[in-house]
């Protein structure tokens, strides 16, 4: 390891309002590596009353934070972005062990926190208040932009440290405390270190809590509790709609921001270009066992190009180097746990009872589940229908482009998208008919840059992360009014 500090220790306790304390449930949890299925470290899950104490110390700690000068905020952001780069190696070898990353993901998600974390660093310089008009005579009206106050953030556990730095660091940059409830499949990387790192930086103790819980036992009460005001969520849409209807229909009304599921179109237009559109498809569609929300999930081929583009899709993906996700040279490594393989068993033999042709694919080694590829897919097949989040994918042939146009848009889900055409205007055309709220003119779904708005649209979610879209998000309006002369009154 190449950090000039010493590793984290006693990562089975939790930052739990001001202190790293067990739970106080007792029961344990047990954190395995995916690929070796071997155990990582046991935690003692906190009770509802830990979620309490924790949001009780996050509303105490948050207006002194909140009135700490922006550059004070900003230096304890950059500090953290100095952490992460002299510990780099060891917050990798966190992502490879405890979600099953290959050593090329895990990579791409340490740069992807780090950067947010950098961006939002420049996030308290850049909220700006508003001076207004009025017609009432003598009086200055003025819009004030604050912090919301507490923010919850259950992040989930495909890319647990990017994923929960992504309302992390802009909610801390803002002014706002913050309690956090990680995947229990990823509590060190979706939670736990980044406490470390944040305390290393000078966060004061009490701002940031992660309260590592069973979903049945602290689920409900972590979006229920009158103390939040935000919740962000990144999750499945199931578990994002019953979110949805506790924040805006329980007794404590709260902001949400839910990043949920998606099904991705990579559509491969006849005038693309044939190698780039299979290079592009393969890094999109298995990056990370394809277990990312924006994943390629539907490859859609004008029929000019469905023969060639098969060939060559289905050449490369038997080729790509599987199993130990350590190995720098592993391409696909485990999917998370026993329960999704089993899941994505089912998806094959479903795939092949409806008709699907299987093109490549492997038995499962524990849980490494071999790279999958079926034609004469078609978009009523549940392979079509449902976000896979796994190494599967399907190729459907499209008449024309307009065909591929209404079969991108056939999805209840419109998170990501892509298009690939050898004319990028008309690439932009089309991109702008696909109802979704991201796609990609010749490039994979997979993207998300810190000051770029990311989310979706119809049932992938509400509300966009980043940047400018971050302020708006974490902070709100406070309208005060300065009556500089007595005002006449009607009576």
């Amino acid at each position: 390891m190449n950090s000039i500090r010493p590793a984290y220790q006693n990562l089975d306790l939790q930052p739990l309002a001001g202190q790293w304390r067990a739970g106080s449930t007792g029961r344990p949890l047990e954190v395995v590596d995916p690929f070796t299925e071997a155990p990582l470290l046991r935690i003692a899950l906190a009770s509802r009353e830990d979620l309490d104490e924790a949001y009780r110390k996050a509303r105490d700690s948050q207006r002194e934070w909140a009135a700490k000068a922006p550059a004070e905020r900003a230096r304890v952001l950059l500090e953290a972005v100095k952490i992460f780069d002299e510990r780099r190696e060891e917050i990798i070898d966190w992502i490879i062990r405890e979600s099953g990353s290959t050593r090329i993901k895990a990579q791409i998600e340490w740069g992807a926190a780090r950067a947010i974390t950098l961006e939002s660093a420049s996030l308290p310089n850049r909220v700006h208040g508003r001076i207004i008009g009025s017609n009432i005579p003598g009086k200055e009206s003025r819009v004030y932009r604050v912090p919301l106050g507490v923010i919850g953030v259950i992040s989930p556990w495909n890319f647990p440290l990017h994923l929960t730095a992504r309302s992390l660091a802009p909610a801390l940059a803002l002014g706002n405390a913050v309690v956090v409830k990680p995947a229990s499949d990823t509590p060190v990387t979706g939670g736990l270190l980044l406490a470390r790192i944040f305390e290393e930086a000078g966060l004061p103790a009490g701002v940031l809590s992660v309260v590592v819980g069973s979903g049945a036992e602290i689920g409900d009460a972590f979006v229920e509790h009158p103390i939040p005001a935000f919740i962000s969520f990144t999750g499945s849409t199931q578990v994002g709609r019953g979110i949805g209807r506790i924040a805006s229909g329980g007794e404590h009304l709260k902001h949400v921001a839910l990043e949920l599921g998606g099904n991705s179109p990579f559509v491969v237009l006849a005038d693309a270009d044939v190698e780039q559109a299979v290079n592009a498809a393969v890094v999109g569609k298995f990056l990370h066992q394809g277990q990312i929300c924006m994943a390629v999930n539907r490859i859609i081929v004008e029929a000019p190009l469905l023969e060639a583009f098969t060939r060559r899709f289905v050449e490369r993906v038997k080729a790509l180097p599987y199993g130990d996700p350590s190995r720098p040279e592993t391409v696909v490594g485990p999917v998370i746990n026993a329960r999704q393989l089993a899941g994505l068993k089912e998806k094959v033999a479903t795939a092949l009872a409806e008709g699907a042709t299987l093109l490549a694919g492997g038995e499962a080694q524990g849980n490494v589940l071999p790279p999958h590829v079926f034609g004469n897919v078609t978009a009523d097949m549940e392979i079509a229908r449902e976000e896979i989040f796994g190494p599967l994918v399907g190729i459907q042939s499209a008449r024309d482009a307009e065909h591929a146009l209404e079969l991108a848009n056939q999805s209840e889900y419109g998170l990501s998208s892509a298009v690939f055409t050898g004319s990028l205007e008309r690439g932009v055309q089309f991109a702008r008919r696909i109802h979704a709220g991201m796609t990609h003119v010749n490039d994979i779904p997979v993207n998300d840059e810190p000051n770029a708005p990311f989310g979706g649209e119809k049932n992938s979610g509400l509300g966009r992360f980043n940047g400018d879209w971050a302020i708006e998000e974490f902070t709100t309006d406070h309208w005060i009014t300065l009556q500089h002369s007595p005002r006449p009154y009607p009576f």
